[in-house]
């Protein structure tokens, strides 16, 4: 507009006398003054997850008015960052459903739209470089609201703000956007981006799965499909976990190539607990990146405080190198990969920990213990690591699992761990 404004203004100059030339270039400067004070100033990732994890939003539970306040609060940001909408309503894409009563897993979708029903929304937006394929990058932006299903805080209701769980992801997800939509020579444009907060992923990735089964760009063209979930707590090693590695050829060797500072701890499933899944049952490559497990998760002190942003730089810049590596790959293969999560037994008792999953020693380590649970009260703690569970041997995560579908509620065992380099034997009873 100001180039039009400009040309009126100075065909008039030209034809008026001196008073009234003088008015209207004062007019001009206001003019340019408004436009220069209106231009969107930068939003770090800081700031985008204070947003999101604040208190006002109420833990932006799936289909809640502080989702929706979130969801418009996402759609301004990428309109600010000059991103085509995408979904079917501008940049809301809103399904209903019938929710499942158990975290992470498939929930259903209902075209009915009675009382009660709840509404869900993705937030969809389109960088389009006039390219041949496009890449999805995608977080899910809903969380647990007051608490309830879910939740491992067990002192009745609080907020639950998400500031790791996915404040983080999504922040991350706008800075990548505003990184890849400059214009230069030595940007990555020979791919488009879709770019998607998920909404319903605590309900049981209901927004990816619903976007995968009612798409709003041809999934023919989506070359690969990028997704962060807890990207917020990167620790002192700088262990980063990338799950994905073994869905495409080539994707292992971008992973590692382009690690710099980052410990890589790679894992070849596409099948997981979070909204790249979705992706990689619909025969798309998937990577996903995950900082790891910590003592807040699922509880209302995961809050912005707590969030490493000078890590989340690390992240993003990682992921912002590999899709600069994959730029010129045609669109990459699609292959299969071992379901762990298909072998993973059923559980009559639980330890009570949050186990830490991005360690690659022997055995499980522990990374948070929960309050009046079996470790707890025999005196287990954060850092030890289970490398006997009864008569069996626990060498990683899937022989602690296999170890602990052995046991029954109300039986007594030994657990062996090593603590500061010694090994210590503890009675637990589940």
């Amino acid at each position: 507009m100001i180039s039009v404004y400009t040309i009126f203004i100075f065909n008039v100059f030209l034809n008026k006398s001196k008073d009234m030339r003088i008015i209207l270039m004062l007019f001009l400067v206001i003019l340019v003054s408004s436009c220069k004070e209106t231009k969107v100033k930068s939003v770090s990732m800081k700031e985008d997850v204070a947003v999101l994890a604040s208190d006002s939003l109420n833990g932006r539970k799936t289909g809640s008015e502080g989702e929706k306040k979130a969801a418009i609060y996402i759609a301004k940001r990428f309109e600010d960052l000059g991103l085509q909408s995408k979904g079917t309503e501008g940049y809301f894409q809103k399904f209903t459903y019938k929710a499942s009563k158990n975290p992470h897993e498939e929930a259903e979708f209902t075209s009915e739209k009675s009382e009660g029903t709840p509404t869900a929304i993705n937030v969809i937006a389109y960088l389009d470089n006039k390219a041949e394929n496009t890449i999805v990058i995608g977080a899910h932006y809903d969380h647990l609201g007051m608490g309830g299903e879910g939740s491992l805080y067990r002192e009745g209701e609080a907020i639950h703000n998400g500031a790791d769980d996915n404040a983080s992801g999504v922040a991350m997800m706008l800075h990548l956007a505003d990184s890849l939509r400059f214009d230069s020579a030595q940007q990555p444009k020979n791919n488009n981006y879709l770019f998607i907060a998920f909404s319903g992923e605590e309900e049981g990735l209901l927004g990816s799965n619903y976007f995968v089964k009612n798409p709003t760009i041809d999934t023919q063209k989506v070359t690969y499909m990028i997704n962060m979930d807890m990207v917020g707590r990167l620790n002192s090693e700088k262990t980063l976990a990338v799950y994905g590695v073994g869905t495409s050829p080539i994707l292992k060797q971008a992973v590692n190539a382009n690690a710099g500072q980052l410990k890589i701890s790679e894992n070849e499933s596409g099948v997981g607990p979070s909204d790249h899944t979705s992706f990689y049952l619909a025969d798309i490559p998937v990577l996903h990146f995950f900082t790891g497990q910590h003592e807040d998760y699922h509880k209302p002190s995961d809050d912005t405080e707590k969030v490493n942003f000078k890590g989340m730089e690390l992240v993003s810049n990682y992921i912002f190198s590999i899709i600069k590596d994959l730029d010129h790959q045609e669109k990459l293969p699609f292959r299969t990969t071992k379901n762990e999560s298909e072998v993973v037994p059923d559980f009559k008792v639980t330890l009570g920990v949050v186990p830490d999953y991005l360690f690659s020693g022997k055995g499980m380590r522990i990374d948070g213990i929960s309050e009046d649970r079996p470790a707890q009260n025999a005196g287990l703690k954060k850092g030890d690591v289970v490398v006997k569970m009864g008569e069996y041997e626990v060498t990683n995560m899937m022989s602690y699992m296999k170890s602990l579908s052995k046991f029954e509620k109300g039986q007594t065992i030994q657990v062996t761990v090593e603590r500061d380099g010694f090994k210590k034997a503890v009675n637990v009873t589940f």
